[in-house]
């Protein structure tokens, strides 16, 4: 096929590879198999593209073909299958092949595919462990608790083969851009939170949200941008993207295994190979650090799980990067917990923070309110941003987002600027049977408000810190932006006309139904 591939037939195909597993495995499992076939066949495509160029070029030379080869993005160095004689300790070469998706494709039909896919799993990771160590740690692709017993799973596997091989997810760079390619990956991950439910929360925030949040953060040339709970990604390249061009640094943190190899997958297939992703509980382990204190952000984006059970609290009074100073939310919820993370690794009187929250961050009290109101007394609170209902797969809750700007402490840029700005967006959504949505005009709408910071009747209040004091500091968004709407007047004397002329017309009708009944009655 020499042709462009359009993005909306890779997506399709893509998509349809799912059907092998629906009904069978929980989506939020068979997503990782469909990713990684996908990430897969993507450097296999790259691969094999490069060495039929290099064939042109140096034809039956495969030493000097090899020896390129060995520069690429991702080395596929050649599989050997032997076997071993236990009396002569001799081995013999079963079989030996590069660990590449078409290499599998030949072998669909064996008995042992699921071992073979595993097999180049693993060595595809060996191979170039700077980059992938640990990606495919969690997937199984001779899981028969997962795939079936085996034969089941052999028939699932050798479909899910060829439904690769379409001419749609052909993957070549001379076929199909590594834009479309990472906007394939997304969308999966888009259509499996729509089908995964609760489960969705841990790997994906919808994308009309990361922009909003991505454009809130205003990344810029050479800042480096991180995500805490990164989930798989979706956030940190958003961000990237606000940038303009490709210069800055990624880093992120999850603590789901799984969650972190997707995201790991989806920075290469976004060329974005130099992310630092790292996986552990930010909370209670964070490893973005250097010389044993917290790395510091330019910018700091999030959508972390909301009210965090047992987030690890008792953890945190010992905390030895003191992020808790302000004081330690309370157990059950860890809401405050990833704020306070989140503004400490925020460069000092530069960085900025926005962060996706339920809103009873805005109100509740105790230990919460206590450290609300330190953060807004050491005025790092710009902006409360009040979102619709139902945005999310997990929840049909509303919910905010948080902006703090470091810039205006003391000795920052903005350290004058003394007010917040509320923004209640909570009405203007794209409504829809299963899920809300942002459109590109509700984004614009809130940005460009945010932007002048300018008062607009039932949408937008800039309060200033005597009024917040005023309200002990609760940040529920009616207190300071006024949606309540006047009832329409009733004309009671035009409805009781109304009232006296129906009553009419259907004393009329009730004499024209006796008649008719008379006349059945009659025979007539």
């Amino acid at each position: 096929m020499s042709s462009q591939i359009d993005q909306k037939d890779i997506n399709n195909a893509a998509w349809a590879a799912c059907d092998n597993f629906r009904g069978v495995v929980d989506p939020a499992q068979y997503k990782d198999y469909i990713l990684v076939m996908l990430f897969v066949k993507y450097i296999s495509d790259v691969w094999q593209d490069h060495y039929e160029a290099y064939q042109k070029q140096y034809g039956d030379d495969d030493v000097r073909i090899r020896r390129k080869l060995e520069r690429e993005r991702f080395v596929l160095p050649v599989v050997k299958l032997t076997e071993r004689n236990d009396k002569t300790g001799e081995e013999t070469v079963l079989d030996e092949f590069p660990p590449t998706y078409y290499s599998l494709y030949e072998r669909r039909s064996a008995a042992n595919i699921g071992e073979l896919i595993n097999i180049v799993l693993d060595h595809i990771e060996e191979s170039n462990k700077s980059k992938l160590e640990g990606v495919f740690r969690n997937i199984d692709f001779n899981s028969e608790a997962n795939l079936g017993k085996t034969k089941d799973r052999n028939r699932r596997l050798k479909q899910l083969l060829e439904d690769f091989h379409k001419p749609q997810l052909n993957m070549k760079p001379s076929l199909v851009s590594e834009d479309v390619i990472g906007n394939t990956y997304i969308y999966l991950i888009e259509r499996f939170a729509s089908d995964s439910g609760k489960k969705a929360g841990e790997f994906f925030t919808p994308l009309k949200v990361t922009e909003l949040v991505a454009k809130l953060a205003g990344p810029k040339p050479g800042d480096r941008i991180c995500d805490p709970a990164c989930g798989s990604g979706g956030l940190l390249i958003q961000a990237a993207k606000e940038v303009g061009d490709r210069n800055f640094a990624l880093f992120g943190q999850e603590s789901n295994g799984s969650t972190w190899a997707l995201c790991r997958m989806n920075m290469f297939l976004h060329c974005f190979d130099s992310a630092r992703v790292e996986w552990c509980d930010t909370l209670n382990s964070p490893l973005l650090v250097e010389n044993d204190r917290l790395m510091k952000f330019n910018c700091v984006v999030a959508n972390p799980p909301f009210s965090l059970d047992k987030w690890g609290a008792e953890n945190a009074e010992s905390d030895q990067y003191n992020r808790f100073w302000r004081g330690v939310p309370p157990k059950s919820k860890g809401d405050w917990a990833f704020i306070s993370h989140m503004v400490e690794t925020a460069l000092e009187k530069q960085g900025r923070v926005a962060v996706v929250v339920p809103h009873g961050v805005l109100f509740r009290g105790a230990a919460e309110g206590r450290i609300r109101q330190k953060m807004i007394e050491e005025n790092l609170l710009d902006a409360v941003i009040g979102l619709p209902g139902n945005l999310f797969p997990t929840t049909n809750i509303p919910v905010a987002i948080l902006v703090f700007d470091r810039s205006r402490e003391k000795g920052g840029a903005r350290e004058n600027c003394k007010n917040v700005f509320f923004v209640d967006a909570s009405r203007e959504f794209v409504s829809s049977k299963n899920q809300n949505t942002l459109s590109e005009t509700h984004i614009d709408k809130i940005m460009a408000t945010y932007a002048t910071r300018a008062e607009e009747e039932k949408y937008a209040h800039v309060a200033e810190f005597a009024e917040i004091k005023e309200n002990d500091f609760n940040l529920n968004i009616p207190r300071y932006v006024d949606t309540f709407e006047d009832e329409e007047e009733i004309d009671i004397d035009a409805v009781q006309r109304e009232i006296d002329a129906l009553e009419k017309e259907l004393a009329e009708v009730r004499v024209q139904m006796a008649e008719k009944l008379q006349q059945i009655n009659r025979g007539e």
